[in-house]
Formats: C-alpha cells, sequence, structure tokens
C-alpha cells in the first residue's frame, strides 16, 4: 500500500471519529442511540416520576405546580419545606404533621433517592443560588433550557418564569418532560 492511500484513510478516520464525537454532544436524551423513544415499561426511564401523593398534590398544587419530587435532591425538599413560612416570598404554613407526610415523600421520591435516569441527572451537581433552591438553578435545568429565549418565557404573559413547566410542556403533570413536545404559548414548538 502507499504512503498517501494509508495518509488519507488515517484522515478519513481521524475525520470520523470527531464528527462522532461532536454527535454525542448532543443534549436530546429522550432517545435511545436509535432515535427511538424509550419504552413505558416499569424499567423505563420514562422521564419524572408522576406525583403520586393527593395531599401533596393537593396542598401544594393548590397554589402552584405540584412538581414531581424528582425534581430536586432530599436536602432541597428539606429546605424548601423547612422554610414554608416565607415560601418564595409567601407563608405557605402548615400543620406539622401534614408538613412531616409532604416531606417524607418528597425526601422518598427525590432526584437523589430515585431510578430514573432525567431524576438523577437533577441531583448531580449543587444546586447554585441563594435562598431556597429553586428548580431553576438546578445544573440540568439549565442546560435544558439554555437556548430558550428568555423573552419566550419571562416576557411572555402566557407563561411567565420558567417555573410554569406545564404552559410548555404538555405532559409536565404527568412527568412527561419530552423535548419534542415542547409548545411554547405564542411562539409554538420550539426546537433547540
Amino acid at each position: 500500500m502507499s504512503k498517501a492511500f494509508i495518509a488519507a484513510a488515517g484522515a478519513a478516520l481521524i475525520a470520523l471519529g470527531a464528527s462522532g464525537l461532536a454527535w454525542s454532544g448532543h443534549d436530546d436524551d429522550d432517545h435511545d442511540r436509535k432515535g427511538h423513544r424509550e419504552g413505558k415499561g416499569l424499567m423505563a426511564r420514562g422521564d419524572l416520576a408522576p406525583v403520586t401523593n393527593a395531599r401533596y398534590r393537593a396542598e401544594c398544587g393548590g397554589c402552584h405546580f405540584a412538581y414531581q419530587p424528582g425534581l430536586l435532591p432530599a436536602a432541597s425538599w428539606a429546605q424548601v419545606m423547612g422554610t414554608l413560612d416565607n415560601h418564595f416570598g409567601d407563608d405557605a404554613t402548615l400543620e406539622q404533621a401534614v408538613t412531616a407526610e409532604l416531606l417524607a415523600y418528597l425526601e422518598g421520591n427525590a432526584a437523589d433517592r430515585n431510578d430514573r435516569v432525567r431524576s438523577r441527572a437533577f441531583a448531580a451537581r449543587p444546586i447554585q443560588g441563594e435562598g431556597p433552591p429553586r428548580i431553576t438553578q438546578t445544573a440540568y435545568f439549565q442546560r435544558k433550557h439554555d437556548e430558550v429565549p428568555a423573552r419566550y418565557v419571562k416576557d411572555n404573559p402566557k407563561v411567565g418564569s420558567f417555573g410554569n413547566c406545564q404552559a410548555c410542556h404538555r405532559g409536565a403533570d404527568t412527568g412527561d418532560f419530552d423535548e419534542h413536545q415542547v409548545n411554547i404559548p405564542g411562539v409554538g414548538r420550539f426546537e433547540d
């Protein structure tokens, strides 16, 4: 074989390898390597386990979206529930027994105590920021929303904030946050 052929083949292999690395950085984690959405069986990741505690759904979901426990690690839920007297500017104090029940549910199903891949991603790094922990301050949330222009959300009266999950994620209530199902009110489908 000629040296020129070997050099050309080597360059082609390096280019092919580099393109594979570039594609591996794509953040589409809703599909397997063949592009198929993961199944919905017992062992399937799905997105996040849906809220299953009726009291949590009633007490917390009565004022805002009942966030899935898998969106924050246990220590963060403990902080949130321990400061209900100043819950993001509101007094959301509950009876002590109710607070204990909800905290047990949240901690038991928290991101760092959950086997779902997406939940584990929310627990991967410490939350940055001051005050009570916010889901929107997690590194995973920020990475998944970094290409969404703030004007589509914060300046959009139909959305208002990045914490209003169900405004854009049609399946948020059931824990389905498939990025290919995002529909921003007044904007339409959004693909990053």
